[in-house]
């Protein structure tokens, strides 16, 4: 299996279960909205207060799973990868391009900048490292 089948699937895929670790190695799992950058890495909106992104900041390590929009009749694949916070103002305009890219013309910009700011955003972005295993649908 091929990196780029995972970043593919993701450009019109955007469930998944992302696996951070918390400081005494434990998983911790939170369900998330994951998209794709043009640059081919994961892209993931987030609150900076929540407890992915602390633990990210600690470890960079992650896994996720990604899958389709039925539980059972999906695709799915797992990545595991090295994740990044990038916080405001950096975030502002790398989350506004991921925002579009899911969304597209039901984005209204005005009111997702804005909570980009209210809601102190910042964007998880993950190098896929490895992929695999996959389902076979």
């Amino acid at each position: 299996m091929e990196i780029s089948e995972v970043q593919k699937f993701l450009e019109s895929n955007h469930r998944g279960v992302l696996v951070a670790y918390k400081r005494d190695g434990s998983p911790q799992m939170t369900l998330v909205t994951p998209a794709v950058d043009a640059e081919g890495h994961v892209v993931i909106s987030a609150r900076g207060n929540t407890f992915k992104v602390k633990n990210i900041r600690r470890n960079p390590n992650v896994s996720m799973l990604v899958m389709g929009e039925e539980f059972y009749k999906s695709a799915y694949y797992q990545l595991d990868g090295k994740a990044e916070i990038i916080g405001l103002p950096e975030s502002e305009e790398l989350l506004m391009t991921a925002y579009r890219r899911r969304l597209g013309d039901s984005l209204d910009e005005t009111q997702t900048r804005q909570k980009i700011l209210d809601e102190d955003r910042v964007i998880i972005r993950i190098t896929i490292d490895r992929v695999g295993p996959q389902s076979g649908r």
